[in-house]
């Protein structure tokens, strides 16, 4: 038969393997919204940086003049 005292400690070490395998859990999780962070980052600056690289290459629209009739 099993002691109170055995199953205490079962029951301890049990819940220590549980946290730890939480913690691992959360660890990853916040590693993949990192990444996804990051990469997302990445995406939307090469897309400003292409923006505006176009906008400095372009010439600016001509505005045409009135003419004023007299």
């Amino acid at each position: 038969m099993i002691s109170d005292q055995d199953q205490q400690r079962a029951e301890k070490r049990f819940k220590q393997e549980e946290r730890a395998r939480d913690g691992r859990k959360a660890i990853t999780e916040y590693e993949t919204q990192a990444r996804a962070t990051r990469a997302k980052t990445e995406r939307l600056k090469a897309l400003r940086l292409a923006k505006e690289a176009q906008a400095n290459t372009e010439e600016p629209p001509v505005k045409k003049a009135k003419r004023r009739d007299k």
